[in-house]
């Protein structure tokens, strides 16, 4: 008997469907999330979860958010989600240049703004990462220009 699954991000649901294990980022490690797991709530970390079913693996990047766990359903809201097959890898790297530029030139005195450019490089440097590791993995990589 499958567990039920969704991820939803602050604009979209990223992803509704049922799963024999979902695997996610917990801030302490990974997580293998089975049917009738006990419940738990927890933070997320920066990271890629696994959606298996049968042997169809879907791959999503995460970058924060919370997981309620309950035996028969895996709900994560995501601060940010996205599936590894849809990645703008020109946009990302566009994303992690942008993020380094303002950290080069310097932040003065706003320790928000620091936060914000320092999370926006974050979430481009896993998005630049997962696209490159589990597109070759699967065969569907994406052209990359430098």
């Amino acid at each position: 008997m499958p567990i039920q699954c969704e991820i939803i991000s602050q604009d979209s649901i990223v992803f509704q469907g049922e799963a024999d294990i979902v695997v996610l980022p917990g801030i302490d490690g990974a997580m293998g999330i089975l049917p009738n797991h006990a419940p738990i709530l927890s933070v997320l970390g920066y990271g890629v979860i696994s959606v298996r079913r049968n042997e169809r693996e879907n791959l999503f990047t995460v970058s924060g958010g919370v997981v309620e766990v309950q035996p028969d359903q895996v709900t994560i809201l995501a601060d940010a989600a996205e599936n590894v097959e849809e990645i703008d890898f020109q946009r990302a790297q566009e994303a992690k240049n942008r993020a380094e530029s303002l950290l080069e030139a310097g932040v003065k005195e706003d320790i928000d703004q620091y936060r914000s450019i320092l999370a926006a490089l974050r979430r481009s440097q896993l998005r630049l990462y997962a696209a490159k590791r589990y597109r070759q993995r699967s065969g569907a990589r994406k052209k990359t220009s430098k």
